[in-house]
């Protein structure tokens, strides 16, 4: 079987935020990585190149497929901020409150955080984490 290549690495978190050339999406990053750990209680650690993630999830597929990613994350990607908060319970009822986002199967993208309500975001964080631990 073909090996994961998304992994937890050992580059820098904030040598990864000194990159994002935009003030203001630098600094939507740096705050929900605050947020993530305040929520997680895990430090930050860079999963690949480009995504940033807090805790670890093992994951098994019937297929046999199996590996590990992290339980809750996130990436500055072009336009906007992908958050990975998979095994999200009750996700259209949070999605609902949330405020101006757009979702896919497995992730939520925001332009940013101004755009949406912070604590309905730290509630999906909470739960996320808690489903990928439990799972």
């Amino acid at each position: 079987m073909a090996e994961n290549k998304t992994k937890a690495t050992q580059a820098s978190v904030e040598g990864y935020f000194a990159a994002i050339a935009d003030e203001a999406r630098r600094e939507d990053c740096e705050a929900l990585a605050r947020l993530m750990a305040k929520v997680t209680k895990q430090p930050p650690v860079m999963w690949g190149t480009g995504i940033v993630g807090f805790g670890n999830h093992h994951y098994r597929y019937e297929s046999g497929r199996e590996g590990d990613i992290c339980a809750v994350g996130f990436s500055s990607r072009k336009g906007d901020i992908s958050l990975y908060l998979t095994n999200l319970p009750d996700r259209e009822g949070f999605l609902s409150e949330l405020g101006k986002h757009k979702a896919g199967k497995g992730c939520l993208y925001v332009r940013r955080l101004a755009d949406v309500d912070l604590e309905v975001l730290e509630k999906m964080i909470a739960a996320s984490y808690a489903a990928s631990r439990a799972a």
